[in-house]
């Protein structure tokens, strides 16, 4: 059953979670849980190399709230990104693109201050129903 609010949720969740990584036994795994095959990478993770964008116009900083700004208007990007760093090119009057590392994510314009996506290169891929 769902929880009554978001944080009960959360605590259905997590039990959940719990449960399928260290009490429940998997097939695929010989009966094992997960939480008995798991290992630590051994291999330490540094984070994103600094990013930069010697071909755009201007490099920006994802808000907390998911903006950028740009001439004084505050553009919606996603808060997926905050504290990314993008890359920004104007190909158009008014028309900026809009790249994260070597991936074109959209455009937007000044007026309507919101991200058009491009076709997402990681979507997923279905294959038709026979």
């Amino acid at each position: 059953m769902p929880g009554a609010n978001s944080l009960m949720q959360q605590d259905r969740f997590d039990a959940f979670v719990r449960e399928f990584n260290a009490e429940r036994p998997h097939d695929a795994l010989g009966m094992k849980c997960p939480a008995e095959l798991y290992r630590a990478s051994p291999r330490r993770y540094d984070g994103l190399p600094e990013l930069i964008y010697p071909f755009h116009d201007r490099e920006v900083l994802v808000t907390a709230c998911g903006r950028l700004c740009l001439h004084r208007k505050r553009i919606n990007i996603s808060t997926v990104l905050a504290g990314q760093k993008l890359g920004i090119k104007e190909v158009d009057d008014g028309i900026w693109l809009v790249s994260f590392m070597h991936y074109d994510l959209g455009y937007f314009d000044l007026e309507q201050k919101t991200l058009q996506p491009l076709d997402n290169p990681f979507g997923t891929r279905l294959s038709p129903m026979s």
